[in-house]
């Protein structure tokens, strides 16, 4: 089976390293946000205009990598207070390739062969983009104004509540390679990740969305363990869901997967899904949480197992 992962940062890096422990998983790709502007990343945008941010492309292709020295390398950052503190070297070596070969694909693709990449790893579009938001509840004497806000961290650190999320510039161009990934896929998957920063991106851009329509591919989407504080603050599960279907509402999914302890009314998130499902669509609950009471993260064995679990019902229905 062929498998296309959507997302960005360490959610999608999760979904990653589950589907490279499935056996009946024969390819990956990883289709990744390309609109991040802090740390690292933002340095290198502001500092070599014209470039994709790389922190969340270094991430991806770390997950997938089989050399494992390697992907270590690329993942470390540099100390101290000079002008390399806080950049991964991973983050230098792609911009580097970017620049020389002044094509982003094909920057990931020499950058896959290095690290052993299994898979292949993608940006949604060649260009890099900038997020930007409706945000309620920043004025305490009209709570309900809303306010624009611009770049990836604003939005995951506003504290006021996010309305909605576009991309500058609008309608961008998707990157074809990923457009040819998601219609030849056997499987997609969008989520877990930051909800507004790193997972609806991808339905914002005209060309993916569509291609998620037409894909012949079974549509899962990852739901989130916890709100994640400034993006989704006090989200329940079935708000996230209300949220995707509110900036894609003509997209259908196949499964909304989640974990079972992070949902405490089962039948309002079936109620919810219910509107964005393709008929026979369904919610899977089950334990895919790793055991951290501190830090919410998705277990890759665990998810595995329950992915394994709907690509397996998946093919009984057909």
């Amino acid at each position: 089976m062929r498998a296309v992962a959507l997302g960005g940062g360490h959610g999608l890096a999760a979904t990653l390293a589950a589907l490279r422990l499935m056996p009946e998983i024969a390819h990956v790709t990883a289709v990744v946000t390309v609109a991040d502007d802090g740390g690292s990343s933002g340095r290198i945008r502001r500092e070599l205009g014209g470039l994709l941010p790389p922190g969340d492309l270094r991430m991806a292709l770390s997950a997938l990598a089989d050399e494992r020295r390697w992907a270590e390398l690329v993942q470390h950052r540099f100390g101290g207070t000079g002008a390399l503190a806080g950049h991964a070297v991973g983050n230098l070596m792609l911009a580097g390739l970017m620049e020389t070969l002044a094509d982003p694909v094909a920057a990931l693709d020499v950058m896959s062969g290095l690290l052993g990449v299994r898979g292949r790893v993608l940006p949604m579009s060649r260009v890099p983009l900038d997020i930007e938001a409706e945000v309620s509840g920043l004025d305490e004497s009209a709570p309900a104004r809303r306010h624009r806000i611009r770049g990836q961290v604003a939005v995951a650190s506003t504290p006021g509540r996010v309305e909605r999320v576009w991309l500058q510039p609008e309608e961008p161009p998707a990157c074809e390679q990923a457009l040819e990934a998601i219609r030849a896929a056997d499987v997609v998957l969008l989520g877990p990740g930051s909800w507004f920063t790193s997972v609806l991106p991808h339905l914002l851009i005209p060309a993916v969305r569509t291609a998620l329509q037409e894909t012949a591919a079974r549509r899962v989407v990852v739901l989130n363990l916890a709100p994640e504080p400034g993006e989704t603050p006090d989200f329940s599960p079935e708000q996230h869901l209300a949220v995707l279907a509110a900036h894609a509402p003509d997209l259908r999914f196949d499964v909304v997967l989640a974990d079972g302890a992070a949902v405490p009314v089962p039948h309002r998130l079936r109620r919810e899904a219910r509107a964005m499902m393709e008929a026979g669509g369904r919610v899977h609950l089950a334990p895919v949480a790793a055991a951290d009471p501190l830090v919410p993260r998705h277990e890759p064995a665990a998810l595995a197992v329950a992915l394994r679990e709907v690509l397996a019902v998946a093919g009984s229905d057909r």
